[in-house]
């Protein structure tokens, strides 16, 4: 097919199509379009940035458009699932240029947004509903939406979605849809688990595949640099500072991970700014804004984050931390190379990240060009830049990343909220010095504390027992941590005045520790006599 116009959609889609300047379709549009405009379920496979939002999206506006029909309160025509926020609205300015010429309602459902204008959206009834899975199940739930009249159904970025974890979700979703539906499945990659999900979902599917399985952008070079983890700070500075870049992604495992190399890139005196999860709808909505307008160059973001940026002029892909799955090293450097572009991917690689790097040649198929600046001899342009070094919390959930995930993603969920993943921002576990087992500085500070409040010291412990072998350790202890000129807090220090000293009073044993709030009683001592009062603990 030459021409959208040979492809026999309505003319008021080509009218669309011509005004945008889309003349030629590209392989992805011209191979599934005629399949979908047949009536068959489809599984369309295609690499980052080749169309696949307007393959499906044309032929479900031919239909709007040669079946016209009013729809029902709260019930949905077309229904497209996709990962991430940011997709979701690509998607729906999509539906809007190419259906501008007609009447053709479109909705976005994301979360991160109040629900009340969703809602009262959905009441009269939509022709196209874009959705995140979780925004809508909350919809479903709450009766606001009616999935029992949807007539075409769209998953989007299928394989990432099992990547993140929303398979359950998935599927109780297409519980809710009618039995007789058409079904189309659009994804980067092709596993073993999209292929059964996808056998569970679709009937008798036309498979299009433009590109074989795993196959990364053609137009994308491709590099490795090996480096220490503790160096790979100043490496980035290093390139963002040398190469020629127009406009940089970096990726990090971590949301916290994220932040720390945007704040190492200030002290550098380079720009930058991150998107991740922690972030609120507004925010990411403005970096992205600015990284598009060129206010900002460098965007550092997590895999999940980075699902659905399409930014035209995205020079370099900079992998900081190689992604633990390998396809998602595909759905990575397919942000660069785009429409027709050449574009640049450099992945740093440490000591423990090779495992990573052998799984991710494995499945492209191809040994990257390595260049390696390790050990002492590692010289770098930018030499103020600081190592980026995570707390311990990080450190625990990159090598909790590490873990294979199980099946349907459900490890992976895990792995996300150890690592922060879906807390709020204040909770992500950065200053909670308790839970911090090396015993570092910044584990102990009292912001740690503040986070989390200490139980009583010597708890269950008097003082007076200092004679006894245990006692005499907890003294030990309970000294050491408390320099000379401690003051209680509430005026306490005040109330041992006039008591006898700790060997005078001889000792004390806890009559039981009632729910651990150190309630004590009093015993008598050698001389038999009873102190005048019981041992209160020290709060």
């Amino acid at each position: 097919m030459t021409s959208f116009s040979s492809l026999g959609l309505a003319e008021p889609i080509v009218r669309a199509l011509t005004e945008a300047q889309h003349i030629t379709p590209t392989p992805i549009q011209s191979q599934a379009i005629p399949q979908v405009l047949a009536g068959r379920d489809l599984i369309g496979i295609a690499q980052t940035g080749t169309g696949k939002t307007a393959a499906f999206a044309l032929p479900i506006l031919d239909r709007l458009v040669r079946h016209p029909r009013r729809p029902e309160p709260k019930s949905v025509r077309a229904l497209v699932l996709s990962p991430t926020r940011e997709l979701s609205g690509q998607i729906v300015e999509n539906f809007e240029k190419f259906g501008r010429h007609a009447n053709i309602s479109v909705t976005l459902a994301i979360g991160g947004v109040p629900m009340g204008r969703q809602i009262r959206a959905l009441s009269r009834g939509v022709d196209v509903l874009v959705a995140t899975p979780g925004r809508l199940i909350d919809l479903a739930e709450n009766h606001a939406v009616r999935l029992d009249q949807v007539e075409v159904f769209v998953l989007d970025e299928a394989d990432q979605m099992l990547d993140m974890g929303f398979v359950h979700a998935i599927r109780a979703i297409v519980r809710r849809l009618p039995h007789k539906r058409h079904s189309l499945f659009f994804s980067a990659t092709m596993p073993q688990a999209i292929s059964e999900l996808a056998g569970s979902m679709l009937h008798d599917p036309a498979r299009v595949s433009v590109t074989p399985v795993a196959k990364t952008a053609d137009r994308v070079e491709q590099r490795v640099i090996f480096v220490d983890k503790p160096n790979k700070g100043q490496l980035l500075a290093e390139l963002l500072s040398t190469e020629q870049i127009d406009r940089a992604l970096v990726f990090a495992r971590t949301k916290h991970g994220a932040d720390k190399v945007v704040r190492v890139l200030a002290k550098c005196g380079i720009a930058s700014d991150a998107i991740h999860g922690n972030k609120s709808q507004n925010q990411r909505d403005r970096v992205l804004a600015s990284f598009r307008e060129g206010t900002i160059r460098t965007l550092v973001a997590t895999d999940i984050a980075a699902r659905g940026i399409d930014v035209t002029g995205v020079s370099h892909v900079i992998n900081f931390d190689l992604p633990n799955v390998p396809e998602s090293y595909v759905h990575r450097i397919g942000r660069t190379a785009r429409a027709g572009r050449e574009g640049i991917a450099i992945s740093f690689c440490d000591h423990e990240e090779r495992a990573f790097l052998r799984s991710i040649e494995k499945l492209i198929k191809m040994q990257l060009p390595a260049s390696d600046r390790r050990g002492a001899g590692a010289r770098f342009a930018v030499p103020d830049a600081e190592p980026i070094l995570l707390d311990e919390r990080d450190e625990t959930a990159e090598r909790n990343d590490y873990v294979g995930r199980g099946p349907g993603g459900r490890n992976q969920r895990s792995q996300r909220q150890r690592s922060g993943e879906g807390r709020p921002e204040g909770r992500s576990g950065e200053g909670r010095g308790r839970n911090t087992r090396s015993g570092s500085e910044e584990g102990r500070s009292a912001e740690g504390r503040q986070a989390r409040p200490q139980q009583p010291r010597g708890e269950g412990r008097p003082e007076g027992r200092a004679d006894s072998r245990a006692g005499a350790r907890h003294e030990g202890r309970h000294e050491a941590a408390r320099p000379d000129g401690y003051a209680k807090p509430n005026g306490s220090a005040g109330r041992t005045e006039g008591r006898p000293a700790r060997a005078e009073r001889g000792p004390q044993r806890p009559a039981g520790d009632i729910g651990g709030l150190g309630f004590m009683k009093a015993v008598p001592n050698r001389s038999g006599q009873r102190p005048s009062e019981a041992k209160r603990p020290v709060r």
